[in-house]
């Protein structure tokens, strides 16, 4: 074991900002690729159950129509995914990123509770999880890679402050 953790630390794995760099380029490729989808009409129609059913996203039917919400949807991750990947150059640029992906993803993650049909009654219930709600849960993670990017960006643009 002791070789793997020589090896593993020789390797680069523990770069200055390796991590903060992974994270905040997985996060700018997947708020793309999420906000290409929501210029077109079959991600509007999938995204109507999530958004029907999100007690802090549902107003955006009623204001926007099913077209409009997906296309406001594409806009938000499209500016998050830019100003995250701004954030590579100027971590100000990045904090501002960073919130708005962490509310992205509370307004999901709170969906989870109230998808009908969400827990899978055959496999009595809740943590058994069918239909939607598996989707759902990877954005547990992404609420985490997000508070952690806005942590490292706030804590780099204080530390500039006191220097």
């Amino acid at each position: 074991m002791q070789f793997v953790v020589d090896t593993l630390g020789r390797s680069g794995l523990l770069k200055k900002d390796l991590d903060l760099h992974v994270v905040r380029a997985s996060m700018v490729i997947m708020f793309f690729f999420f906000g290409y989808q929501k210029w077109f009409e079959y991600e509007a129609q999938i995204l109507i159950p999530f958004i029907s059913n999100g007690p802090l996203i549902s107003w955006m039917y009623p204001v926007f129509g099913i077209r409009g919400a997906s296309w406001f949807l594409g806009v938000a991750e499209w500016t998050f995914g830019a100003l995250i990947f701004l954030g590579f150059w100027h971590r100000r640029l990045g904090i501002l990123g960073a919130l708005g992906s962490v509310v992205t993803f509370v307004m999901t993650v709170t969906i989870i509770p109230f998808m009908p049909g969400g827990w899978a009654e055959s496999a009595g219930g809740f943590p058994a999880m069918v239909g939607n709600v598996p989707f759902l849960m990877k954005d547990v993670v992404l609420l985490a890679a997000s508070i952690y990017l806005l942590k490292q960006d706030v804590k780099h643009a204080v530390s500039l402050r006191a220097a």
